[in-house]
């Protein structure tokens, strides 16, 4: 099967799951979220977390959660000048948010919000699929593998990238390619998977 037709599988199984079922899954995945960021000292750490979209795991519980706990939140944003790139500017209740040309909301471009990924120090991300070697199958911009090729280089190698899913996100293979990069952490609301 080619990454286009697992991705499109991928996508309609996610699209099949009850909005309980998505809603269950996403407070499932902050509470096991809560127990990993424990010991983080959250005035001193910075989450880039994401707004879900398309039947992605819901990530409204996560966002609530982090600024409960007191944790600095970040979303992505398309970068305005450099194609394929996502800057990440500060995110609080009160921040205006505007769609961005896939129809996901993010923060209005303001440069006195932005936070370079050097203080960032978790980085949650979507994924559309994941295997038991901690591949992860995106959407296809590849936004994400170009954050995380700095990470992977050794250039943020104080960045914690996870990625979050639904536990029917798991399939046996991905096929890789050159610019993939595996992850290290996945959670679903079954299990927190180490690589």
């Amino acid at each position: 099967m080619t990454r286009h037709d697992l991705r499109r599988k991928l996508q309609q199984i996610r699209r099949n799951l009850t909005p309980e079922q998505q809603e269950a899954a996403g407070l499932q995945v902050a509470s096991i979220l809560e127990q990993r960021l424990q010991g983080l000292p959250p005035s001193q750490t910075t989450v880039a977390v994401y707004k879900s979209f398309a039947g992605e795991l819901p990530t409204q519980p996560i966002i609530e959660m982090l600024w409960k706990l007191g944790f600095q939140v970040v979303l992505p944003v398309l970068h305005p000048f450099t194609k394929g790139h996502l800057l990440f500017l500060r995110y609080s209740p009160d921040t205006p948010l505007a769609m961005n040309k896939y129809d996901i909301e993010e923060p209005v471009l303001n440069v006195q919000n932005v936070v370079p990924l050097d203080n960032i120090q978790v980085l949650l991300m979507p994924l559309v699929g994941f295997d038991n070697r901690g591949n992860r199958l995106g959407m296809g911009g590849g936004y994400y593998d170009r954050t995380l090729a700095q990470w992977y280089n050794g250039h943020r190698p104080n960045l914690s990238p996870i990625g979050l899913g639904y536990n029917e996100q798991r399939v046996e293979e991905i096929l890789v390619e050159s610019w993939d990069i595996p992850l290290s952490e996945i959670i679903t609301p079954e299990k927190h998977w180490y690589f």
